[in-house]
């Protein structure tokens, strides 16, 4: 073979490592789900009846004249929604009192009897227009439950509820990006219960919207974290054995839905709920009990930041607006997490890693790129990976984000966060288990320019998207 053979098989072979990706392992998220959990946060919106009534529950017998806003405007929702960085906003379209903020065409309690807008109103039609207008995805909650539609406890309520959730579903308000299922299953003004048709409600959905994420205690698009405090567990996986559960009282222990399943068959990943206020719909006697931003700070920790979707509910009043002090403290959680999260401190360091994938474009110095389509692998069988960013001068910090590739899988176990010793070793300042698609830990406030981050246990080479350092100061 003479020398220009050898050459271009040479380059051949370095042009093959420089294309090599690393393969997915284990269960992966469909592209709906990607983009599902690239939104972060989503406003939760509760509005209805019980807006009126004071309930959260209401009893289904509220004469349809309850519901009549003097002031709706979708349009200030979906305003504050962006103003404050959401994504989305997930409306309670239908709660389990059977009232529907639509004119569905299988029910008689609905806005279509009501005195608002003489009886020609539609909110879920003004709030998917409002959020188009403000680039923000809408969802809708259509609870199964129905306290006042007498064929609920029957067989013929399966296909009446499957009707209702066609005539969102069908095209006419857009796209809808995920349809919220509440397992509760109570009595109907009958005094029976209904037997879900799971399998039905899932078809009807998604033969009309095979894009939308289904949302329930068992998926299949994302699940319930298992309780309504916003805060999944410290260990989060995105993978779920959901065989042999079902929504509600079929539903897995709580451990599992905080948790996940590390092994688990499904990617179904964590969606953390929970309200502004005490309640899920507005009281006037909350307006003094709303969050305050160290505690939404929190949430946000406990939520987004271990690897779960943070659905924050901001429910509107009688008027039908967002309560100002409601949009006050949602304005001053943005400046917070802009303060916090608007400047990488690890934004210049030389990145040096244990190993990389391939030749060249697995590099570590992806990890401090903005595209997410960049990212680090380790070497094939370098599953305790690490990497260290060398800063270019000391900088005090005192929070660290990681994010893996989820395309890829989510793959570690376990991992420590190191800086510099006296002796010119390492000392560990924290510790986490899973990563997934975001996690953030907090540790108390250090000054160094050297910080080394050491996958302890992984189920394969760790791939990650990003490193960020960020201080947060603390609040007088």
């Amino acid at each position: 073979m003479n020398k220009r053979a050898i050459y271009l098989l040479l380059a051949a072979v370095i042009a093959a490592s420089c294309c090599q990706s690393p393969q997915p392992y284990g269960p992966v998220p469909t592209e709906a789900q990607l983009e599902w959990q690239k939104m972060e946060m989503n406003l939760f919106v509760h509005f209805g009846p019980n807006t009126f009534s004071g309930l959260e529950w209401g009893l289904g017998s509220e004469p349809e004249s309850l519901f009549n806003p003097s002031a709706l405007d979708c349009r200030q929702w979906a305003a504050i929604a962006k103003a404050a960085g959401f994504k989305g906003i997930i409306l309670t379209a239908k709660h389990h009192d059977g009232f529907c903020l639509w004119p569905n065409p299988e029910s008689e309690h609905t806005v279509r009897e009501s005195a608002w807008r003489g009886g020609q109103g539609d909110v879920i039609r003004e709030l998917s227009e409002a959020c188009r207008e403000y680039g923000l995805k809408m969802g809708v909650y259509i609870s199964p439950w129905d306290r006042n539609d007498p064929a609920y406890g029957t067989p013929y309520y399966n296909e009446k509820y499957a009707n209702t959730l066609r005539s969102v579903h069908d095209g006419r308000y857009g796209e809808i990006f995920e349809q919220w299922f509440d397992g509760a299953c109570g009595e109907g003004p009958n005094g029976k219960r209904q037997e879900y048709d799971w399998p039905l409600f899932h078809r009807s959905v998604l033969d009309l919207n095979p894009g939308a994420v289904l949302f329930s205690d068992v998926g299949p698009g994302c699940r319930w974290v298992g309780n309504e405090s916003g805060m999944a567990g410290e260990t989060c996986w995105s993978t779920l054995d959901a065989d042999g559960f079902s929504p509600g009282a079929g539903a897995p222990p709580s451990g599992s839905l905080m948790e996940g399943n590390e092994d688990g068959r499904y990617w179904i990943p964590a969606e953390a709920d929970v309200s502004i206020r005490p309640g899920w719909f507005w009281k006037e006697s909350e307006n003094e009990h709303v969050k305050s931003v160290d505690e939404l700070m929190d949430i946000y920790f406990n939520s987004a930041g271990r690897n779960a979707l943070l659905l924050l509910n901001v429910p509107p009043d009688t008027t039908g607006r967002i309560h100002p002090v409601d949009s006050l403290r949602l304005m001053e959680f943005k400046e917070r997490l802009d303060g916090v999260f608007g400047n990488n401190l690890a934004a210049g360091a030389k990145v040096r890693t244990s190993s990389s994938y391939g030749i060249g474009r697995h590099h570590g110095r992806n990890l401090l790129e903005k595209r997410y389509d960049r990212y680090w692998a380790a070497a094939r069988k370098d599953t305790c990976a690490s990497f260290v960013l060398e800063l270019p001068q000391q900088r005090r910090f005192n929070l660290i984000q990681l994010r893996e590739y989820i395309p890829l899988g989510q793959r570690v176990r376990s991992f420590v966060v190191e800086i510099p010793n006296d002796e010119g070793g390492w000392q560990s300042i924290a510790k986490g288990t899973t990563i997934g698609y975001k996690r953030i830990l907090r540790f108390p406030e250090i000054a160094t320019d050297r910080i080394r981050v050491r996958i302890t246990s992984s189920k394969a080479a760790p791939v990650l998207e990003s490193a960020g350092l960020y201080l947060i100061s603390p609040t007088k």
